[in-house]
Order: structure tokens, then sequence, then C-alpha cells
């Protein structure tokens, strides 16, 4: 389950809840807030299993562009091998060589930059998400230990 929609869930609760006339104390189903906070516990690590997922898109990304400067660093030296072969010109063929090298690490660079910048960005949202839910946890807990001190303690009737 989304644990924004569990936060919405404990908001709903919340704003449901019976006053507590000439206070701003509520009145709380204790069930409810457990089953919800119960499933934002099984959320959390959902959302922590999505970063994970993410920070192994970034590593995969990374490897395919490891192999793919690989396989172009190949290519350019086997063609640079053929042109050495084939032309008189030597000096043509290795700067045509390192020109391929170049690009290729060029390439390769800015894919990893590229995969890096995704990361980042996905991640510092993630962080930024569940910065907010924490801190929107944070309030509902000290909104609830606000009212407990406010609201006297029941003495038992014998």
């Amino acid at each position: 389950m989304d644990i924004l929609h569990l936060v919405d869930r404990l908001e709903e609760l919340f704003n449901n809840s019976k006053p507590i006339p000439l206070s701003r104390s509520v009145v709380v189903d204790e069930d409810s807030f457990m089953d919800i906070i119960d499933q934002m516990r099984i959320s959390i690590p959902d959302d922590i299993k999505k970063a994970q997922q993410i920070i192994a898109q970034k590593d995969r990304i990374l490897a395919q562009a490891q192999e793919e400067a690989n396989r172009t660093l190949a290519l350019a030296r086997e063609r640079s091998e053929k042109m050495i072969e084939k032309s008189d010109i030597y000096a043509a063929a290795q700067a045509k060589a390192e020109q391929i090298l170049d690009q290729a690490r060029k390439e390769a660079a800015q894919t990893q930059l590229d995969a890096d910048r995704y990361v980042i960005e996905t991640l510092t949202n993630l962080e930024g998400e569940l910065n907010r839910i924490l801190t929107q946890v944070r309030n509902g807990i000290k909104t609830l230990q606000a009212s407990q001190e406010l609201t006297p303690p029941v003495e038992d009737e014998k």
C-alpha cells in the first residue's frame, strides 16, 4: 500500500475523530490508528525496496555504459588496425583511431553522467517524500501525545 495513502487515512481518522469539548483534543479509535501505523511499518520497507531498485537500475545502466564503451573501444581498435593494414597513411589512421577512442570515452562519460543525474534526482525526490512523510508522522505523534497530556486520567468507578 502506498505510504501517502496511509498518511491520508491517518489524517482522515484524525479529522473524523470526536472532539473533546472545551479542548483542542480528539478521541481517536485506537484499533484503527494502530492498524494504520502497522500498515505504515509494512509500507515503508517497500519504499526502501524501490530506492534499492533504483540504485540497482543505476548500476545496470552504468554497467551497460561501460560494456558499450568497451565494445566501442574494441571496434575502434579493430577499425584502426584494418586501416593500418589497408592504408599507407599511418598517421591518418592513428588520428582517426584516437578520434574514435575520444568520442567513445566522451559518450561513455556522458552516459554515466546522465545515469548519475537520473539516480540523484530520483533519490532526492524519494528522500523528500520520505522526509515529508516522517514529518507528518512525527506531527501526528506530537498531536496525540499533547492530547494525552491535556486529558485528565479517568478514575475507575467502584
